[in-house]
């Protein structure tokens, strides 16, 4: 690891023609090959909720799998020997229909927790505190035992940067809830005092920096209601009146429309991030245009598709440098509308390369890339709501030699904690401002899919690369450059950096 001299320094202008030829060079596209892994362990239909942590604390991503009815699922992943469902001896054996589920450490003590929502009776909420990888249901105890309302995606983020996580809730049928972290006062809701409290039927949310030094919250909302963009400020949230982020690329007051997952991408690896909304009706791709303004290119960049779709999720699965997109079309009675597996190639527009093994699943809800094999590449983590459903985790199977070109980075606070999440990572060629590639932490956008996982960068050629992390911090935007970094370093595993409020970085 060659951190010794990591540093901050202004933005300089240079590129390194040397390494862009070096790295960067043309090769064919890569072969789209994917295989079910386990596929006897996950076959059950009715999966809603996808989630991943290293619940156990052993170094590799395990996954919970909430169902519309029957017993969830924690599967403890043991690498070379696969995956294996613990949910009863945890404590997560959850017989309810889960339509929300997120992993957090909310209480500080370094594994995640769970929180889980639910439709049908009281409460619609639960949360699930890991106490040595057993799980306690506590959420009477912390004030976060909500009695009524539709739940969907549950974002753990420190929106007031005190050092805990706070959570926020959408609601599909009723204002959505902002709960502020306490510690040993619990959870209290002040959504509606800081003007989050929305009424608007809202599905998936993500927490982002529109570029103030504050977090922001992107808000989808469905049957028609425009998406909220919600700018914080030193009193609380105001809404942008950006008409584009507003439709999101579908139409407004149609009923039959509307946004289902909102995701925030740097797609043209220009610096800033951009925005993309899965939705019923055509999907949005909005640029950023302006310091706070979007603009809808979708069409012109091929990823208009008029259908139905349920979520979106990014990531470089070839490794050529440039990210890729998968959607997941949803199932409406007797239809499955497809999936498409898109792939940007050259910088340009983007190819439906979608290949059968895909097709043939009619996915739906939660999807997720995750490297659960450590081989460096992404796999794809799939649910399906329909009985006849799955919920298949699909490997990758990327050419070995090329498995290992990338380099995942995982970004703790100064106390080791995962509370870092709107941090923006992004890579440089060694010595220059030549950006490759930016990625946000982010833990909760993905409708029905939820993470807390280090964020994956393909690096053409696997050469080293500087690493700039930029967190917020008291209205500011503080930048950290770890100069020199070999993904050769981190095979198996990740960059782990812990990065004080001043934007230091803590040994």
């Amino acid at each position: 690891m060659r951190t010794e001299r990591p540093r901050t320094r202004e933005v300089v202008a240079f590129l390194s023609t040397a390494w862009a030829l070096g790295c960067l060079g043309d090769r064919p596209p890569e072969p789209v090959r994917f295989e079910p892994y386990q596929p006897e362990l996950f076959a059950d239909g009715g999966a809603l909720t996808d989630a991943w942590a290293d619940f156990d604390g052993d170094g590799d991503p395990d996954r919970f799998v909430g169902f519309d009815g029957s017993t969830s699922r924690l599967y403890r992943n043991d690498l070379l020997d696969g995956f294996t469902n613990v949910a009863a001896e945890t404590g997560l054996d959850v017989t309810r229909s889960v339509r929300t589920s997120a992993w957090g450490d909310f209480d500080g003590d370094g594994d995640p927790d769970l929180l889980l929502g639910f439709a049908g009776p009281p409460p619609v909420t639960a949360l699930y505190r890991n106490d040595g990888g057993r799980f306690v249901e506590i959420s009477g105890e912390v004030g976060l035992r909500v009695a009524e309302g539709a739940t969907r995606q549950a974002s753990w983020i420190d929106f007031d940067e005190d050092g805990d996580l706070d959570l926020f809730l959408a609601m599909r049928d009723r204002a959505n809830l902002l709960f502020e972290n306490r510690g040993a006062d619990g959870f209290v809701e002040i959504g509606a005092s800081l003007g989050i409290a929305d009424g608007r039927r809202s599905v998936g949310a993500v927490w982002f920096d529109v570029g103030d030094g504050r977090l922001d919250l992107l808000v989808a909302n469905m049957n028609g209601d425009a998406n909220a963009l919600l700018l914080q400020t030193e009193a609380g949230f105001r809404e942008s009146d950006d008409e584009a982020v507003r439709a999101g690329g579908r139409g407004l007051g149609d009923d039959a429309q509307g946004s289902v997952r909102p995701c925030v991408v740097d797609f043209d690896s220009d610096g800033d991030f951009d925005l993309f909304f899965a939705n019923y009706g055509p999907n949005g791709l909005l640029e950023r245009s302006a310091p706070a303004g979007f603009t809808n290119v979708a069409e012109g960049r091929g990823l208009a598709n008029d259908s139905r779709y349920d979520t979106c999720v990014w990531g470089d699965f070839d490794h050529d440098g440039t990210i890729d997109l998968y959607v997941n079309g949803t199932v409406g009675g007797e239809t499955h509308y497809r999936d498409w597996l898109m792939r940007r190639e050259g910088g340009g527009d983007f190819l439906d390369v979608t290949p059968p093994e895909l097709l043939r699943l009619n996915a739906s809800h939660g999807a997720t890339w995750v490297d659960f094999d450590l081989d460096g590449d992404l796999d794809l983590a799939l649910a399906g709501a329909a009985p006849d459903g799955m919920h298949l985790l699909m490997q990758n199977l990327l050419r070995p030699e090329l498995s290992w070109h990338s380099l995942q980075i995982r970004v703790l606070d100064a106390r080791g904690l995962a509370t870092r999440a709107g941090t923006e990572v992004r890579l440089f060629a060694p010595g220059t401002r030549q950006l490759l590639g930016s990625r946000l932490v982010d833990t909760g956008s993905g409708y029905d899919a939820q993470s807390d996982l280090p964020v994956h960068f393909g690096v053409r050629g696997g050469r080293p690369v500087d690493v700039e992390v930029t967190i917020l911090a008291d209205g500011m935007r503080r930048s950290l450059l770890v100069e020199d970094v070999d993904p050769e370093d981190y095979r198996g595993g990740a960059l782990t950096l812990r990065i004080a409020d001043d934007g230091s970085l803590v040994p």
